[in-house]
């Protein structure tokens, strides 16, 4: 009776960063199958190499994997249960490191910071803040304010405790587990993006193949 052929299960993520010039199927996702052999053998498959003058990123089709994995045991099956193109991307490994590094992490929370900051006084001024205290506190009180009231501090400490609470965060503390907004704008974001580079990286190879 002849024998079931072995599966391998092809899990790819859909964005992948490489620290190194050759990229291996390991380093899409995840590869599994009963057989650790075979398993260890798919991983150490070399799908792309970065050439140093040439582009620092580009898409590997699961066909391409598929037939690579093939050439090696014809009679295998394999599974896809993930992405079926993956965006890899070349990035050198002292790229997170160094001075420069630190210097765009303070540049991007000053802008961030005092970008916040200019945008809340504006919205605060166009709506006219200032006058809607002043006459609820006449309203409530049947009186003048003088310099800095209940009212203000309140809304301010409010304010802060909102903004506190929208982004789910204290700190580097989360206030739950949930996702923040940020993260989840972020995230579709990301994912905009991937699937445009792996629409026009497939264009390109229609126009080069024709």
């Amino acid at each position: 009776m002849k024998e079931k052929p072995a599966v391998v299960y092809l899990k790819c993520e859909q964005n992948v960063e490489s620290q190194t010039q050759d990229v291996f199927l390991k380093q899409l996702g995840t590869v599994y199958c009963a057989d650790p052999l075979i398993m260890a053998k798919c991983n150490a498959i070399k799908v792309h190499h970065f050439e140093k003058a040439g582009d620092k990123r580009c898409v590997i089709s699961v066909m391409k994997l598929i037939r690579q994995i093939e050439e090696i045991y014809p009679d295998i099956c394999v599974e896809v249960v993930g992405e079926t193109d993956t965006l890899v991307e070349w990035v050198k490994a002292d790229q997170y490191n160094g001075m420069w590094q630190v210097m765009k992490i303070l540049l991007v929370c000053l802008i961030s910071f005092f970008g916040t900051a200019f945008t809340i006084m504006a919205y605060h001024n166009d709506i006219g803040i200032n006058e809607v205290f002043t006459e609820i506190y006449r309203m409530v009180m049947n009186a003048e304010p003088g310099g800095v009231n209940t009212l203000e501090v309140s809304y301010s400490v409010g304010l802060s405790v909102g903004i506190i609470l929208f982004f789910n965060h204290i700190g580097g503390r989360r206030i739950t587990k949930d996702p923040t907004p940020l993260e989840v704008a972020m995230r579709n974001y990301e994912e905009d993006v991937n699937k445009a580079l792996i629409e026009l990286a497939d264009r390109e190879q229609i126009e080069e193949s024709n």
